[in-house]
């Protein structure tokens, strides 16, 4: 009986092979593979797969469900990393938890699937060039209930810079949505040939066009260049790739580290002075990363002096990472400090998107203090402050932050000329999350058409520019220094940064509208 039971459930063995193959060519588009072409049809086959099992919701969601497990697992296996590196965990328990977090996330496919099959069973073939809208609103929702949208489909293009322009546009949504359209097109030539009006028939030569000319039109989208932007003094910056260990530190190799950081800053102050003699005319920042080394500001008043008296020194705005006290609460912020030439403190950005079980627990408040976070348990940050270097107004991107373009839109919209990213990614090792991780900030300079200083502890350090161009990417787990320079924006807003993620709300509505449909109409018995 139990036996029968799971065989209805079963999809055919066909359908499991074709959903398998949309795995791998979908893991192998994404960094660290970054075979990116592969997904503009690496859907084909879990679109003819569902279409197959379409009588049945139940063989959809189970098709949907491995794809998403499949998928994320392939793509986020680096989260073991950590367990077994630093936790202690044995490798068997670590994959195992992974793999545990990641089923939970393949519900996601396994709900795209369902609906997927209900779409495909009322409106036939032509569905097909539905599901690119549905995909997108399902994306758009696992971000506004989860806070976390690693590995969209967008970001396997990171690093084709003609296609990505379109974030200005759309953001991640647009981009992610030109992909699936292809991939519609692809599979409705694969699938039964339906009976239809020719008007319907135009329909896969609309999609084919839209895609063209979004990709056509975004990649004539003007990105600012030096020669655009308007003339005035420009801010010299001095990135430090301190390569600081994950563990193991005691107070005497950290101040030992410290000092290193200060030989690394003043072997980049010389290569300065080589290439322009005249350039101490300039605003000079110099940048410490996000690292283990846990700098207290306020309450080190050892650690405030030396930082002080380093930036007086050398005549620099600094800028690092540091634990700032909440007075409020007697917990602490992570933080941003910005100290000016003077060695005064002048500005402070508290990170606002913390990672959850991380940094906090995202539970009512009065249980966060007996639900373990791995890094500590600091205080949501509020407020979007810009720091004023110089000519330039940056807004400062602490690690996991790059990941939402909420944030980056709005220091831009509210005046930033550039973007500063400040990421410790080395509890994760020298694995695909580096890549990843970077493939968000590409994104994030796109979007707001804004440079972004992207410096690291273990690397990848590089600038990007505003058409999402890397210029000379560090390697990683070594030590490096990076010199760039920054000067205002002509203050131009794109149309991303204007009204946001609107390409993803008028997906979700045309979702609701097929859907409503089909419900209304009265949808065909499945099994």
């Amino acid at each position: 009986m139990k036996s029968a039971a799971i065989r209805r459930a079963f999809p055919a063995i066909p359908n499991i092979i074709l959903t398998l193959l949309s795995v791998i060519l979908m893991t192998l588009a994404f960094p660290d593979f970054e075979f990116w072409y592969l997904a503009w049809f690496g859907l084909v086959p879990l679109f003819f797969s569902i279409e197959r099992e379409k009588t049945s919701l139940l063989k959809s969601a189970v098709l949907g469900w491995i794809f998403g497990t499949g998928f994320f697992f392939g793509t986020c296996w680096w989260l073991s990393f950590a367990m077994f590196t630093y936790g202690g965990l044995p490798k068997a328990a670590a994959f195992f938890l992974v793999f545990v977090i990641v089923a939970i996330v393949g519900l996601y496919s396994a709900l795209f699937a369902v609906l997927a099959a209900i779409l495909l069973r009322k409106f036939g073939s032509y569905a097909v060039f539905v599901l690119p809208f549905l995909w997108t609103a399902l994306e758009f929702a696992r971000y506004h209930l989860t806070f976390n949208n690693w590995n969209e489909i967008a970001y396997s293009q990171a690093f084709n810079e003609t296609i990505i322009q379109s974030a200005q546009f759309g953001g991640i949504y647009l981009v992610g949505f030109l992909v699936l359209m292809t991939n519609a097109f692809l599979a409705f030539l694969v699938l039964p040939a339906p009976r239809s009006k020719t008007v319907f028939r135009l329909i896969p030569v609309a999609s084919v066009l839209l895609v063209v000319s979004t990709v056509y039109f975004g990649s004539q989208g003007k990105a600012q260049t030096v020669a655009d932007l308007p003339k005035a003094p420009s801010t010299n910056v001095i990135a430090i790739q301190a390569n600081v260990p994950m563990s193991g530190l005691n107070y005497e190799k950290w101040l030992a580290l410290r000092e290193r950081h200060v030989k690394l800053a003043e072997e980049g102050i010389e290569r300065l002075r080589k290439t322009d003699p005249d350039f101490q005319k300039d605003p000079l920042l110099i940048i410490f990363s996000e690292s283990p080394m846990n700098f207290m500001y306020a309450e080190d008043s050892e650690f405030r002096s030396f930082i002080e008296g380093f930036a007086r020194s050398n005549n620099a705005f600094v800028l690092f990472n540091s634990a700032e006290p909440n007075a409020v609460r007697g917990n602490y912020f992570n933080s941003a400090v910005l100290v000016d030439p003077n060695g005064v403190k002048i500005g402070q950005y508290d990170k606002i998107f913390l990672v959850p079980f991380g940094e906090y627990a995202p539970v009512p408040e009065s249980i966060q203090s007996v639900i373990p976070t791995l890094i500590g348990s600091f205080e949501l940050g509020k407020e979007y402050d810009l720091f004023q270097i110089g000519n330039t107004k940056a807004g400062i991107v602490i690690c996991y932050e790059s990941h939402f373009p909420t944030l980056s839109r709005q220091f831009v919209s509210d005046g930033a000329d550039v973007l500063i990213e400040m990421t410790n990614d080395g509890y994760l090792g020298e694995t695909g999350v580096l890549r990843q991780h970077l493939a968000s900030a590409v994104f994030r300079a796109v979007e707001t058409n804004r440079p972004l200083l992207r410096t690291t502890n273990v690397g990848i350090s590089t600038y990007i520019k505003p058409n999402g161009e890397i210029i000379e990417p560090s390697k990683p787990y070594t030590e490096d220094i990076r010199i760039w320079s920054m000067q205002p924006s002509d203050g131009s807003k794109t149309f991303y940064v204007r009204f946001g993620d609107w390409f993803a709300w008028v997906c979700a509505a045309f979702s609701v509208f097929f859907l409503g449909f089909a419900f209304v109409r009265g949808i065909t018995r499945f099994e």
